[in-house]
């Protein structure tokens, strides 16, 4: 099966509150007593949207999503205040209690794969399986990679001289401290210019053939000011991880059945974050997306996490 599958709706939705600031959307999907599984969406700040539901079949699945602290319907909108990696493993114990549910299946792309591995690192317990596409493994090399005027730029110095050009005048280089500076700033005209240029520089990057509906689909005001925020929150807090956390920690989840989708052209988080997670876990399938980039948009892409998906429920 090479497509997505049917739309469907929520048969239940709530907001969790998680603490005294932060209240979570989150949402049911396909069938009440299927196999449950859980959606970790990108960004962070990214939200999850009608297609993330699609990925599983619904009359086999449980199908539980929600939204990252602070971004898509969770609220408050846009707050980084107590955003931080732990605070969102935490989260996602929370719902799984919530919705009294033993053990399920975890499913992120993007951060989501990070913040799957990092879950599973710590509650493994609790993780029927792993789905991860586009592995990003939250070092400083990989954010600088791409927001830093690393490797990324040297491919698409197009995009990238777009993106220096929301900066303000006479900068001719960017990191994420620097942008961070400026959309945390109370100079908020800036601040959203910056936001829909940093949005706007990673959406291009993210697929193989230039896709400019994609990029207009998800670079609005309203999911750029989350988008980039929270990407440049967490990058220049090292993602909140210590030093090659996730490679180092393999050893916890050895006996996970766990599979790796990566595109081979992947501009945002480079083929060998994949590789090397696949080397420090042995049983781990890699498929390697060879027609794509980074986003699970792309045709190959899809088609390899609707058969991870569904092989998951013979697990």
């Amino acid at each position: 099966m090479n497509q997505l599958f049917p739309e469907i709706t929520p048969y239940n939705h709530f907001k969790l509150k998680v603490d005294a600031i932060h209240d979570i959307y989150v949402e049911e999907c396909g069938n009440p007593n299927g196999q449950p599984v859980v959606f970790l969406h990108g960004g962070p700040g990214g939200g999850c949207s009608a297609n993330s539901r699609r990925f599983f079949d619904p009359e086999k699945y449980r199908i539980i999503l929600f939204d990252q602290r602070g971004c898509g319907r969770s609220l408050p909108f846009g707050s980084l205040e107590d955003n931080t990696t732990s605070h969102l493993v935490a989260d996602i114990e929370l719902i799984r209690r919530q919705l009294d549910i033993q053990k399920w299946h975890v499913f992120g792309g993007s951060w989501g794969s990070t913040l799957a591995i990092v879950y599973a690192q710590a509650h493994p317990e609790r993780v029927l399986s792993l789905v991860l596409r586009g592995i990003f493994l939250g070092r400083k090399q990989d954010t600088d990679w791409a927001f830093a005027g690393g490797g990324a730029s040297r491919l698409f110095p197009d995009y990238w001289t777009d993106y220096l050009q929301a900066l303000p005048a006479g900068s001719t280089q960017s990191s994420p401290a620097i942008a961070y500076s400026i959309m945390t700033s109370d100079d908020k005209e800036a601040a959203l210019k910056l936001a829909r240029a940093w949005a706007t520089w990673e959406l291009r990057c993210c697929t193989l053939v230039p896709n400019p509906e994609f990029v207009d689909s998800a670079t609005n005001d309203h999911e750029s000011w989350t988008l980039a925020r929270h990407e440049a929150h967490y990058m220049v807090n090292d993602c909140f991880l210590t030093d090659n956390q996730l490679l180092e920690n393999c050893h916890l989840i050895q006996n996970i059945p766990t599979t790796i989708v990566h595109g081979r052209y992947d501009i945002i988080c480079p083929f060998d974050n994949a590789w090397l997670l696949k080397q420090q876990l042995a049983n781990a399938t890699l498929v390697i997306s060879e027609a794509s980039g980074h986003s699970s948009s792309e045709q190959n892409t899809k088609h390899h996490l609707i058969a991870a998906t569904n092989a998951m429920l013979s697990i």
